[in-house]
């Protein structure tokens, strides 16, 4: 092991032993440094110093060069090269897009003069310290312009499943702090691959907010939508019905498990959640509906809401039974969005209010715009060969109809 592996061992030793900054930014900084004069002898084919014929090109020095990192500031030395120029492209790379939203709205609400001391130091910690009203504009510009490309893009394909639900996040307006929903939708394309396929935020669930979310996913392409997952918010299904008419509608399980037992006294509900629970751990819809009667006949004796509860909502929230088997794990709840929306409340938790509806719009734009990416290049959340069965289920059905 060489001297510096043995210096480098040390400062590893120390920051395990310390939650010290400036031993963590350190140890950074020499590990960065390393990686540097690595990936630069790569590129002259040879040590710094060594005799090769197989030598490309030779170092000239280095540069100095600012990073801004979470542990605070690293002074770089980034080497030079005699022919042509070396750019670490891999580490200086522009922010991460959410990253360049953050750093954006937090230093709106500082320039704004809306800013605490919570604010300032999460500016600093992003490396934006002292940005001006004018650098923020032009920030401003540029992540808008991307929000706005996603939002707008086409949809291209079918979309046979997709998942409709809100966040609210608290934004400032007109000197007070009022509450503001974000409406999300993903879907499930023909390939079995999940997309963000839209986000847009309005006053509040009316309606009127889902229609003309729905009604502009439409006119962006969205196309063969065969189920919809959401709650039953009431603005929320008649939007649905009246947008997407002909759809079959997924009521969301786990938010009707939770309605009924809203009409059960808290020392009962452990006993009435096993009986319902028991109609989704059914393999046939003619199990489920069984199980489902003899859950009515139990909660009529006593608790007759839930049980009318029960009536009213059993041919919704079983409809995912109409689906191959294989899917209705993911289809029968909002799970695979609320998931989503718990990732996003977390990031968005850190800023607190808003200072703009619009950087609302930047940065949740800007992290779902992220996931969609990672989307695209991880596994498919249903195989191909079940979305073939998907399609032969629902040939099967509009025949079953026909006749």
């Amino acid at each position: 092991m060489t001297n510096r592996n043995v210096e480098l061992m040390q400062l590893v030793g120390k920051a395990l032993e310390s939650e010290h900054g400036d031993v963590l930014r350190e140890l950074l900084g020499d590990v960065i440094r390393q990686a540097l004069d690595a990936d630069v002898n790569a590129q002259c084919n040879a040590e710094y110093g060594e005799r090769s014929v197989d030598r490309a090109n030779s170092r000239n020095g280095y540069r100095s060069r600012p990073l801004e990192t979470r542990l605070g500031t690293i002074d770089l030395e980034i080497p030079r090269v005699r022919k042509g120029s070396y750019y670490p492209s891999w580490l200086l790379q522009p922010r991460r897009r959410w990253e360049q939203a953050f750093v954006n709205v937090v230093s709106e609400a500082y320039v704004q003069g809306v800013s605490t001391r919570k604010v300032e130091a999460l500016v600093e910690s992003m490396g934006a310290r002292g940005m001006s009203k004018s650098e923020v504009s032009r920030m401003a510009a540029s992540l808008d312009e991307q929000v706005e490309a996603f939002r707008s893009r086409t949809l291209e394909g079918e979309f046979p499943y997709m998942w409709l639900d809100a966040m609210y996040v608290k934004v400032r307006e007109n000197g007070r702090v009022v509450s503001r929903a974000v409406l999300v939708a993903i879907g499930v394309n023909g390939e079995g691959e999940r997309e963000v396929l839209g986000v847009q935020v309005a006053r509040t669930e009316m309606e009127s907010s889902w229609r003309e979310f729905l009604r502009d996913l439409m006119g962006r392409g969205l196309k063969g939508v065969k189920l919809v997952i959401s709650d039953a918010h009431e603005g929320l299904r008649s939007a649905i019905t009246a947008v997407l008419n002909g759809v079959t509608w997924q009521r969301c399980y786990v938010h009707f498990i939770r309605n009924v037992l809203d009409q059960i006294p808290r020392s009962q509900r452990g006993m009435v959640a096993a009986l319902i629970r028991n109609v989704f751990h059914q393999t046939t819809l003619e199990h489920a509906r069984e199980a489902m009667t003899k859950a009515i006949a139990v909660l009529e004796t006593k608790w007759p809401k839930a049980a009318a509860q029960c009536v009213e909502g059993e041919d919704d929230v079983l409809a995912y039974f109409a689906f191959p088997e294989s899917h209705r794990r993911q289809i029968r709840s909002t799970n695979p969005l609320e998931r989503l929306n718990k990732e996003l409340r977390r990031r968005v938790r850190v800023v607190g209010i808003f200072p703009t509806q619009p950087s609302v719009l930047r940065l949740v734009g800007m992290l779902l715009a992220e996931q969609d990416d990672e989307w695209k290049v991880g596994r498919r959340y249903f195989s191909v060969n079940s979305m073939a069965q998907l399609q032969g289920n629902l040939l099967a059905l509009e025949d079953r109809d026909a006749a």
